[in-house]
């Protein structure tokens, strides 16, 4: 819904809450279920409410637990029956600066005991944390601390041993640190927030005292958003694709009319520099695992020229896709989707005419458009819009421009070939498949919560859930990584399966959309049977569980050769394989002996 895209009238969302809900929940999109516990350190009811609205829009339907007004503490420590039977997904610690109980009392306290009051009030969250991750091994996010409004002693309070914007500032470093050092606990950076807000914006002693809300009830929404981000950063939600114009969006001029020599790129004016600076802030997207590509009204000879200009921060390596031609962008964009095996609502596009952005939201309404009207705005929206939260980065993440450079290659080689089968030989696939080892995973926990196509039973794992099943004796876990002469793809397939009786019942088959159709599915099947026939099973049972978007593995056991047990009226279907007699059926992808399978521990 575009009324929930930043930047979006809080005063609107507001208003309108109820009806835009109302909208959301009978737009026909398939939502993931979530139970969200909110334990708030004051009144979170609007906050709730907001985060609601921008959850729905992301694809996830929220049901909440709410604590009672600044028992979060409580909650957390002490158990609380309501909240255990609630049993979350997600923990959100809604504190603020009015929680912290420890500041600074006046100038005579000495140093030592500021820090021992520092090191207690961290001990106090710090319980909250571990408490909560032992009892329900979910992600909990908590927000760090805004800084105070008002300041007796000026920038003294930012720098002094007792102020108390130093003392917040120097808890919310060491909540950041205890983040870093444990999995599962993410820091929302309400610091930051209201500082884009605005202190001024952010406080608000009314609503406080009459309401005990820890902040404005107009920036509401913009802290509800934000968490949302994070949120559906976990659950997979996020973009992929930055797709870019040219003229006028990474350079100033149009470079068929003015040449490389006229258009506007580095130091030597002022439009020049802001758009370098853009382009180096794009840049930085692709260290993070997002992906880029061009989508240009333009020749393609003279989109190459801008980028090799020699001040270009962006050289056409940094691009996976190079769409620069005449046709409808449109067009383009649903070409660079195939092209790369991702969907639609992958794609932010970026271009200066809002023109071109109208026409691309009304033809490709999961698009998300960003009109540049300065470098500095695109920025500014790209910062706060959310599109690509990072909770974790994974080393597949920051080779994924890598690995999709090199899906686009394998694509241009399928069109020289008559037969498919000498199309994947000349691959020369090779493909590691092992247990869950500690390094890979993040990235099984990654592949768990964003796979929707090539997902049998569309279960979501978090990380701590990963861990716990990768150790369990009564499953067999496999994760499969793929090498080819292009590149290497990482971990594209996962397979979690439950050892009940003499069979093996399928909790979790994936793949990676990027490695669809090569086979690497029959090579996990293979390994499959291996492991379980090592623990003296009899047969797989496997478990197709539809939704809106992976009716493209409807069939998927029956085409490896499992016999149809039973289909539901409302698509969902049970399989099995009997595996006493079981023939290996990969014949194009070699699997790597156990001697370099080692190189997975």
């Amino acid at each position: 819904m575009k009324e929930l895209n930043f930047p979006f009238d809080s005063k609107d969302i507001i208003r309108r809450r109820l009806a835009i809900k109302k909208e959301l929940l009978s737009d026909g999109t398939a939502r993931v279920k979530k139970r969200i516990a909110v334990l708030g350190g004051s009144t979170t009811n609007h906050v709730i409410s907001a985060l609601e609205l921008f959850l729905l829009n992301f694809g996830i339907e929220p049901v909440f637990y709410q604590s009672e007004y600044n028992k979060f503490y409580e909650d957390a420590v002490f158990g609380n029956p309501e909240l255990d039977s609630f049993d979350p997904d997600v923990i959100y610690i809604h504190t603020t600066s009015r929680n912290i109980t420890k500041l600074p009392a006046g100038p005579a306290v000495r140093a030592e005991q500021v820090q021992n009051d520092l090191n207690e009030q961290f001990a106090c969250f710090k319980q909250v944390w571990e408490s909560l991750m032992q009892r329900f091994s979910c992600p909990v996010i908590q927000n760090n601390f805004e800084l105070p409004l008002f300041r007796r002693t000026g920038s003294y309070d930012g720098w002094s041993v007792t102020g108390h914007a130093a003392f917040i500032e120097r808890l919310n470093v060491m909540f950041s640190d205890y983040a870093r050092s444990v999995h599962g606990l993410y820091i929302h950076d309400i610091n930051y927030l209201s500082a884009v807000c605005g202190l001024s914006n952010w406080h608000d002693a009314e609503a406080w005292y009459l309401y005990k809300y820890a902040m404005s009830t107009s920036v509401i929404p913009d802290l509800a958003y934000s968490l949302a981000c994070i949120i559906k950063s976990l659950y997979g939600k996020n973009h992929k694709v930055i797709d870019l114009d040219l003229d006028n969006t990474l350079w100033g001029g149009v470079i068929g009319d003015d040449g490389q020599d006229g258009i506007e790129i580095g130091p030597e004016t002022a439009i020049g520099q802001s758009f370098s600076e853009f382009q180096s802030f794009i840049k930085g997207y692709k260290d993070y695992g997002v992906v880029l590509a061009v989508c240009s009204k333009n020749d393609e000879e003279n989109a190459l020229l801008g980028l090799e200009h020699p001040s270009s921060v962006l050289k056409k390596s940094d691009f996976v896709s190079i769409k620069a031609n005449w046709e409808p962008k449109d067009r383009n964009i649903v070409e660079s989707s195939q092209d790369l095996s991702l969907g639609l609502d992958s794609f932010v596009f970026i271009d200066d005419n809002p023109a071109e952005c109208a026409i691309v939201e009304g033809q490709l309404p999961m698009v998300q458009t960003v009109n540049l009207s300065n470098v500095h705005d695109a920025m500014y929206k790209l910062t706060r819009g959310g599109y690509f939260e990072v909770t974790t980065v994974s080393d597949d993440d920051m080779h994924r421009s890598e690995m999709y450079a090199a899906n686009a290659q394998r694509a241009a080689q399928r069109k020289s070939f008559d037969s498919y089968e000498d199309y994947l030989v000349s691959l020369e696939m090779k493909a590691v498949i092992c247990g869950f080892k500690p390094v890979y995973i993040q990235r099984i926990t990654q592949l768990t919560n964003k796979s929707n196509q090539f997902n049998l039973t569309t279960r979501r794992y978090n990380e701590n859930e990963i861990t716990d099943v990768s150790t369990s004796t009564d499953h067999i876990c496999l994760c499969g990584r793929l090498v080819d002469k292009f590149g290497d793809n990482g971990i594209v397939s996962v397979v979690i399966g439950r050892i009940n009786g003499n069979v093996l019942d399928m909790e979790l088959w994936l793949m990676s959309c990027r490695v669809l159709k090569r086979d690497m599915e029959l090579a996990m099947l293979d390994e499959l049977v291996r492991h379980a026939a090592e623990k003296g099973l009899a047969g797989i049972n496997g478990y197709y569980y539809k939704s809106l978007k992976n009716s493209m593995v409807s069939e998927f056991y029956g085409s490896l050769g499992f016999e149809l047990k039973e289909k539901l009226e409302n698509g969902d279907s049970v399989w099995h394989l009997d595996i006493k007699n079981y023939k290996n059926k990969n014949k194009v992808i070699k699997i790597l002996d156990k001697e370099i399978q080692n190189e997975c521990k």
